[in-house]
């Protein structure tokens, strides 16, 4: 089952056609493409005092839309069993669809951290995970505000912003300099956390297809199939930097 779009996210910015964030998306595959090649004969950036403020900016964020997340579902009284969207325009409707606007705004602003690593030429961070996964997120939570904004995937958004405040709280601690890096042996558990995550967004979306729930079957399907692609690829950079890096 699918769904039209929501007429109160339509209008927002970035929402009412695919045009802007495919033209985003192709502006950031050309500068994947391209910024290396533009940087191969400048030394790399610094960046310190920008990267300590961008990472405590989204740190600062996802703070803001976990708790939007979390209060917001706990007064609308959500079930994490099936949680069909509420497409009023009452105050909790209504919040609940921000807070997953400022969700997909987030990814946009998070392409940044491809762009950050281009110019401090840390190509070897740049890999294919880090592009789909960049990508994909993107155009996933771009349908998510469109069509359903609200609803089963809140949990996702919630769970996301959580794990994110950790992880933009480390990489504003590794952009302090070498001597914090003595600080920084929990990025191990921080991968475990993000596969935790994927793992429970995973059986979230595929509880709901066994069930009758009057949330689109098309999106739970999808958020299944893509999360599983998540799982796969961030397994084998789990094995690659633990288990081979380290023998």
């Amino acid at each position: 089952v699918f769904c039209f779009s929501d007429p109160r996210t339509d209008p927002w910015p970035l929402v009412y056609s695919p045009l802007p964030v495919t033209l985003l998306f192709a502006f950031y595959l050309f500068v994947v493409v391209l910024g290396p090649f533009c940087m191969r004969q400048q030394k790399p950036l610094k960046l310190r005092g920008l990267l300590i403020a961008y990472n405590l900016a989204m740190m600062t964020l996802s703070s803001y839309m976990f708790y939007e997340f979390l209060v917001t579902s706990i007064l609308d009284d959500y079930s994490y069993l099936c949680q069909p969207v509420d497409y009023s325009r009452s105050e909790l409707g209504m919040r609940m669809a921000r807070v997953c606007w400022w969700f997909f705004f987030s990814k946009v602003i998070e392409l940044l951290d491809t762009v950050f690593f281009i110019l401090r030429k840390k190509q070897e961070q740049v890999t294919f995970l880090h592009v789909y996964h960049h990508g994909t997120m993107l155009f996933n939570w771009w349908s998510g505000v469109k069509y359903v904004p609200g609803g089963q995937a809140f949990f996702i958004g919630m769970l996301n912003s959580f794990v994110h405040i950790f992880m933009y709280g480390y990489y504003a601690l590794a952009s302090l300099g070498p001597q914090m890096h003595r600080y920084l042996w929990w990025k191990r558990y921080l991968t475990i956390m993000q596969l935790c995550q994927f793992v429970a967004i995973a059986a979230h979306s595929s509880y709901n297809l066994f069930t009758e729930c009057p949330f689109p079957d098309g999106f739970n399907i999808a958020v299944f199939l893509y999360i599983l692609s998540l799982i796969v690829l961030f397994l084998h950079f789990y094995y690659r930097t633990y288990i081979r890096g380290k023998q």
